[in-house]
């Protein structure tokens, strides 16, 4: 777990992206916005994400939110977060992409645990808003 992970909250927000710079963006400004009422994490692919989320869960810690590309090496997004609905249905999703069609934003937008698909490049305020709102019980 990361150094973030000792600080006095037990939820967590978690960033998968297959682009360190992306990641490190996403990390940045959620912090910037939110402050330290969340642990921030991040994966470089689902693979590591969901080793992540078994980890986080067995300290206690609650993901509430993972932000997540849909275009990665290995493991797409969409399969992903498939896979993460299963096991935390409770966990809500925004997606983020540059590649998707619109065939794949429609199929990832149809999934029960998506509540956002953001266009990459994002911009800071829709992102923050979107994960207010996404969140609005959890803030």
């Amino acid at each position: 777990m990361s150094e973030s992970a000792q600080s006095i909250s037990d939820k967590a927000i978690l960033c998968v992206d297959d682009e360190a710079i992306i990641l490190l963006a996403l990390q940045q400004e959620l912090k910037r916005n939110l402050g330290n009422q969340f642990i921030y994490e991040r994966a470089k692919s689902a693979e590591d994400a969901l080793r992540i989320l078994d980890e986080l869960s067995k300290d206690g810690i609650h993901v509430i939110l993972i932000i997540s590309d849909w275009l990665m090496p290995g493991m797409k997004g969409d399969e992903f977060i498939e896979i993460v609905k299963q096991t935390y249905p409770e966990i809500k999703v925004i997606m983020i992409t540059g590649q998707a069609d619109k065939a794949a934003i429609e199929r990832v937008s149809s999934i029960s645990s998506v509540a956002a698909v953001l266009k990459k490049p994002w911009r800071a305020e829709e992102l923050i808003h979107t994960v207010r709102s996404t969140c609005s019980t959890c803030l």
